[in-house]
């Protein structure tokens, strides 16, 4: 079912309206969807170079209103919404682990990782953020950024080296993703722990 759902959103690409494809599954991206907008976004922006950054534009804020709508699924809707699909996708005990232990600050660290490199599913965190009332204004800002940061990245690189960086970005992309992931958390541990001895206030 996977294969078939990625090569659905890969043949988009080439339809006429992609743009509004990209913009669709970005959105559903970030609140319910399984497949990564990356995956329409590159084949998109190595066919037309010359538009990368503005669908790179179209993607982050398509992702970021997305994140909204993740948000206001766990505020609004959890028990009849969320909740069933959480479940679909095998993640309401994750869930519900992270619910237990999470604060407004370890949140928006994880929705920032989440936004970079998909790790951990941003579908989980902008959900688990509306069920816990996180601020909105943090919220909104750090969706923005991340995701913007990681559409653009995408972008530069693929107007600037083309063809012959795809093939790495799609094989190295998940090992990439991990070792950012890891740099911001442990540039955060360490921060936290810098500022709990006295040393630093985050």
């Amino acid at each position: 079912m996977l294969r078939r759902l990625y090569d659905w959103v890969l043949s988009l690409a080439a339809r006429p309206r992609a743009e509004l494809w990209l913009a669709f599954i970005a959105f559903v991206e970030a609140c319910c969807f399984l497949v990564p907008a990356d995956i329409l976004f590159l084949p998109m922006a190595l066919a037309r170079p010359q538009r990368a950054f503005r669908y790179a534009l179209i993607a982050t804020v398509a992702a970021t209103l997305g994140s909204l709508g993740g948000y206001a699924i766990g505020h609004f809707a959890f028990e009849w919404l969320a909740q069933p699909v959480l479940q679909f996708y095998g993640k309401l005990e994750a869930f519900n682990s992270l619910k237990a232990c999470v604060h407004d600050r370890s949140l928006l660290l994880l929705l920032a990782t989440a936004g970079l490199t998909h790790l951990p599913p941003i579908k989980l965190i902008t959900i688990l953020s509306g069920a816990v009332d996180v601020g909105l204004t943090g919220f909104i800002a750090t969706s923005a950024a991340s995701q913007g940061l990681r559409f653009f990245l995408l972008a530069l690189a693929l107007r600037r080296y083309g063809e012959s960086i795809r093939a790495f970005i799609e094989r190295r992309l998940g090992l990439l993703a991990g070792l950012f992931a890891a740099i911001i958390i442990i540039v955060y541990a360490a921060l936290h722990f810098l500022g709990r001895s006295g040393g630093f206030t985050c």
